[in-house]
């Protein structure tokens, strides 16, 4: 049997941290990088959950060579953040931010074919790799969407707008057709002044045609908002809405954004 790295990837790719850990590391595994080294399964993992708390990281290799007892990986890594993280290794990153660095790495596996000795070197962020467009079918872009997700959740127009066309259409059907990725932000930056969107992703299938999201929008009301579209709401208020939202790309960026409701709201009052 020998060491099975496409299957090491794949699993990567889901962001099950133990899960890599436990398959393809030995007992008495090293790390070795520039900022340390980490040592055993407990080890490799305190440092895979620090590394990944609010970041998506996606390995996308672009050559690797293997013999029985070594591989040797160009890989350009891509990070994608749901939160804030001031304190990541590459550099400070918010909700809806992606940077790719170039990292070369060497897995020396033992007589079992599990990873002994995990060694990498990294190339400052953008140098040197290559770039998939913002949004689509792959692994690393469906994290993207996450990380857009999280940055209108976060009410921060000038990161997910960069997912948009210049000419982006939202049609919601409770209010006229709203029209640029401009339009959009003014929309939003208007609502959210009294009533803040956070968005629940259930289902998510992609292609890099579209993106057909089912999510719960949930509006929560940080002053009194009478007239709300949803339902009228207090300070404090919640109203939660099931919608299944179809997001048309063109090369990558959302191009028009189509709202249905599958779920009636339910209000929650203070």
């Amino acid at each position: 049997m020998s060491f099975d790295y496409e299957a090491y990837l794949a699993c990567f790719l889901t962001g099950d941290d133990d899960s890599l850990v436990e398959r393809f590391f030995a007992e008495d595994c090293e790390m070795r990088s520039a900022s340390g080294v980490r040592r055993g399964h407990q080890g490799m993992r305190e440092f895979l959950h620090w590394a990944h708390d609010g970041v998506r990281e996606c390995p996308r290799v672009q050559h690797y060579l293997q013999d029985e007892r070594t591989v040797f990986a160009d890989i350009d890594m891509d990070f994608h953040a749901t939160s804030h993280r001031p304190d990541f290794p590459f550099g400070e990153l918010h909700p809806g931010d992606s940077l790719t660095v170039k990292f070369l790495a060497r897995y020396d596996l033992d007589e079992d074919q599990k990873v002994r000795v995990l060694t990498t070197a990294a190339w400052p962020p953008g140098v040197g790799v290559t770039t998939l467009p913002p949004l689509g079918g792959h692994p690393s872009q469906l994290a993207a969407y996450h990380a857009y997700a999280a940055a209108f959740s976060n009410g921060d127009p000038q990161r997910y707008t960069r997912f948009y066309t210049d000419d982006v259409v939202l049609e919601l059907g409770s209010v006229p057709r709203i029209e640029g990725a401009q339009g959009i932000a003014d929309f939003y930056t208007a609502m959210f002044r009294t009533v803040r969107e956070t968005l629940t992703i259930h289902d998510l299938d992609a292609s890099d045609e579209r993106i057909v999201v089912d999510c719960t929008s949930r509006f929560t009301a940080i002053a009194d908002a009478p007239d709300f579209v949803v339902a009228p709401l207090a300070k404090d208020d919640f109203a939660e809405v099931g919608v299944k939202v179809t997001y048309t790309l063109r090369d990558g960026r959302i191009c028009h954004i189509g709202v249905q409701r599958t779920r009636d709201p339910v209000v929650t009052r203070a």
